[in-house]
């Protein structure tokens, strides 16, 4: 690679490979086929958040409220369930509901030109409670069972569970989208500066609407994923999810000020933090100390990119070296 500055890419393939090494030398049972795909398996509806959030970002916004989402849908199909609407109809109207909820986050950040920080802290909270008021404390379970293996059985003959295919699935088309297609071009030109892709002809806010409405669209997936995976509806599902999908995307080489970042990134991201996951539980590791992890992790994952930053504008900036004076004898 010469001179050029290792991608972060590569940097997190290693990465990924020390935390597996790690775990195969120090963990019994790590690398047994059954525990590579429960820890695939555990990570899938983090997976669909990150995806979820890595379009938004990349335009320079933010959508914190995409696990409330994912509650808040978990709560409707609980309570559909529980009023004996088949499951064939739930589906639909779960995704419906959950593109409504990101179109009102795409309306008041859009629309009203609010900071997408500050709403989807609001619709953060917002719309975990309206998922207490529409399941209330309890829970909803017994769903069906010829539904329930897609979220938690394996491809015949193989580890890879269907639930960690439709996540290879979504993360291949988000590709496509972001790095081959126009779409994807004015994607990253409205994250370097929105001001110059709207004189350059690019509906920024036809896009950014579009975003987060597909936001919530996937984490309605998700939550049909998780309720049918843990087979209870609650109104508490997910909660926390939010950080660890956040970190996913950021540690993936993201940039919190958008138009940099790979959906190649936030993939080794999920490796690495699945993972590291999957190590500390099979040391029975609390899960408060589960969150310090993912805390510094978030931390070291805005911090990086920072640091390289600020580094790579003192070299451009660095004086060049003046030359020292030649002494009066040695002129003579």
């Amino acid at each position: 690679m010469g001179d050029k500055p290792l991608r972060w890419e590569a940097v997190l393939l290693v990465l990924c490979a020390a935390v597996f090494v790690a775990g195969a030398a120090t963990t019994p049972g790590f690398t047994d086929a059954d525990n590579i795909g429960f820890l695939l398996l555990d990570h899938t509806a983090v997976a669909l958040l990150a995806l979820a959030l890595l379009p938004v970002v990349l335009v320079g916004e933010i959508d914190l409220s995409v696990a409330s989402t994912l509650g808040l849908c978990s709560a409707l199909t609980g309570v559909l369930w529980d009023a004996g609407v088949p499951f064939e109809t739930i589906g639909p109207v779960v995704l419906l509901a959950g593109a409504l909820l990101g179109a009102v986050n795409a309306v008041l950040v859009v629309g009203l030109g609010l900071p997408s920080l500050a709403v989807t802290i609001g619709t953060l909270g917002l719309y975990r409670g309206l998922a207490y008021v529409v399941l209330g404390d309890g829970a909803v379970t017994g769903f069906p069972e010829n539904y329930r293996p897609i979220a938690t059985d394996a491809v015949p003959g193989t580890f890879l569970p269907f639930s960690a295919l439709l996540v290879l699935v979504v993360g291949a088309a988000i590709a496509v989208v972001v790095h081959a297609t126009p779409v994807g071009r004015a994607l990253y030109a409205i994250g370097l500066g929105e001001q110059a892709a709207r004189f350059s002809g690019i509906r920024v806010r036809r896009i950014k609407f579009a975003l987060f409405v597909a936001s919530g669209l996937l984490c309605a997936v998700a939550s049909l994923v998780y309720t049918l995976r843990y087979n209870t509806a609650r109104a508490d599902n997910a909660s926390g999810l939010e950080l660890v999908a956040v970190t996913a995307v950021l540690l993936g080489g993201v940039s919190i000020f958008g138009g940099r970042g790979t959906v190649l990134g936030v993939a080794g991201a999920l490796l690495l933090t699945a993972g590291l996951r999957n190590v500390l539980l099979l040391n029975d590791v609390t899960n408060e100390v589960q969150n310090v992890v993912n805390g510094l992790l978030l931390i070291v994952s805005v911090l990086v990119p920072v640091a390289a930053g600020a580094l790579r504008a003192r070299r451009r900036t660095a004086p060049a070296a003046v030359p020292a004076p030649v002494p009066e004898e040695a002129r003579r």
